[in-house]
């Protein structure tokens, strides 16, 4: 973790970003000696709707949310 103070991060925005972002480092940004923000890369949001790429040979026969007819369904016992 990288501490700078206030002065610095202002001078040295665009390095310190381009720090974060090729590295991942996170950086502490303080005033005084005290830390009061933390500049840390992102965790990029995966979209849960797009469909994972190892299942695309996958083929379904039959529609799965299909009602089931009642010879479908095992005796109560």
């Amino acid at each position: 973790m990288l501490n700078v103070n206030t002065h610095e991060a202002k001078t040295h925005l665009s390095k310190l970003l381009a720090r974060v972002e090729e590295d991942g480092e996170t950086v502490l940004v303080c005033r005084n000696g005290t830390p009061i923000a933390e500049i840390r890369p992102i965790r990029r949001v995966v979209d849960r709707l797009t469909p994972d790429p190892k299942l695309a040979k996958i083929r379904l026969l039959e529609d799965p949310t299909a009602p089931l007819e009642p010879a479908d369904w095992p005796d109560a016992e």
